[in-house]
């Protein structure tokens, strides 16, 4: 499997005098600030929590040792869309403050280890008709509903920038494929977590936001929600990311009627995969990656997002959460997704039938995408040891 194309090694030689800049970031990311206040008719003034947290950032990539030329204009176009895209929220909530009155009523979080069928338990519980999950190309240009012409435009924005990043990595075509029109997961808007060290070994940066308070992130989705939801139609918001097993406590504050979907796989086998997705994501971020710190990094966050989660729960309702086994998407999805839907007090029809067969036609990655632990220093005694009784309570839920 191809992770990374020739265009980004040629790259790489031509961005190098860019690399200069790194020795100021401070300077590089006030740039990207004055650029999203123009873009916007934003003022970064108006979210400075954010705005800090966001320059700490950009401080963390440009001390990265391994950071290569094209990983550095790759993060500073991300920080840039992150910005602007924060910026236009918070002036959208000035101009029309009925926004932040928008009811986000009993949302569905979609939450489980990355490679745990997360993607397709959301591929289909979003597309019924009375749910909706944000598209891609709305969580990188939140805006109200301006016309079909705006839209439009936005979706082809969204488009080339996912072209690009499939020419730069063309491993994600078979990893963890992008559509600009599809749901996808809230990391896009999210402005701090483990997607950030996916594409940088960064240990500074990991123990910053051990540290940090993320409920202000999940206010900052409550509010891109309500954006999305001013003057269109209500539904049922359907929302995914691995990330939020280490959020439950702040998505109770801020989504107190939640429900909690969560999808169960053998951790030996999500960690070879995940792994791998890592290291097509870092190789194009980064020189040479050290696939024994993807290892040891990424054993620890899985391992750390388990166990808070599994802590967490005991203080939500036990009907707040629906537990999924692996093999009921993967392997008996026509009998158990409509068991799934009756669960979260949904209506399965059948519309949503057909639309299953539809989701379930996509090709599958089948062996194009292979992966051994041992590439990543690990090893399958090492992981289980790891999740201590997490593996034996996903082998309980499969067989019942």
């Amino acid at each position: 499997m191809r992770r990374k194309s020739m265009t980004t090694s040629v790259l790489n030689v031509l961005l190098q005098p860019t690399m200069s800049s790194r020795k100021d970031a401070d300077k590089v990311f006030d740039a990207i600030v004055r650029k999203a206040e123009k873009a916007t008719g934003g003022t970064a003034a108006a979210t400075p929590e954010f705005i800090e947290g966001m320059r700490h950032l950009t401080r963390c990539f440009a001390a990265s040792p391994k950071l290569s030329p094209m990983g550095w204009q790759s993060v500073q176009g991300d920080l840039r869309l992150r910005i602007e895209n924060r910026l236009r929220v918070e002036r959208l909530v000035v101009e029309r403050p009925a926004i932040a009155a928008e009811p986000i009523v009993d949302p569905v979080f979609i939450v489980g280890l990355p490679r745990t069928a997360t993607t397709l338990a959301h591929n289909i519980i979003a597309k019924s008709a009375d749910h909706r999950g944000p598209a891609l190309w709305e969580w990188m240009f939140t805006d109200i509903d301006r016309g079909a012409e705006a839209e439009h435009r936005r979706i082809r924005q969204t488009e080339r920038l996912v072209g690009t990043f499939m020419r730069l990595a063309p491993a994600f075509k078979v990893i963890h494929p992008l559509d600009a029109r599809k749901p996808d997961e809230c990391n896009y808007l999210l402005p701090h977590g483990h997607q950030h060290l996916a594409r940088v070994h960064m240990p500074k940066y990991y123990e910053w936001i051990e540290r940090r308070d993320a409920l202000p992130d999940y206010e900052y989705l409550k509010l891109a929600l309500q954006v999305l939801q001013y003057g269109r139609e209500r539904k049922r918001w359907i929302l995914k990311s691995p990330m939020h097993l280490d959020h439950l406590p702040e998505i109770r504050r801020v989504f107190p009627d939640a429900t909690i979907v969560w999808t169960h796989r053998d951790p030996i086998t999500v960690l070879g995969s995940l792994c791998s997705l890592v290291e097509s994501s870092q190789v194009m971020h980064e020189r040479a990656p050290d696939l024994h710190a993807i290892g040891a990094t990424w054993l620890k966050l899985q391992v750390n997002a388990i166990e808070r989660a599994r802590k967490a729960r005991v203080d939500w309702p036990r009907e707040s959460f629906v537990d999924v086994p692996y093999p009921w998407l993967a392997a008996e999805p026509h009998d158990k997704v409509p068991l799934l839907y009756e669960r979260l007090g949904a209506k399965w029809t059948d519309a949503d039938a057909r639309m299953l067969d539809s989701v379930l036609a996509r090709p599958g990655i089948g062996r194009q995408h292979e992966y051994e632990l041992a590439r990543y220093g690990l090893t399958p005694e090492q992981v289980e040891t790891a999740f201590g009784d997490y593996p034996r309570m996903v082998e309980k839920l499969r067989l019942e």
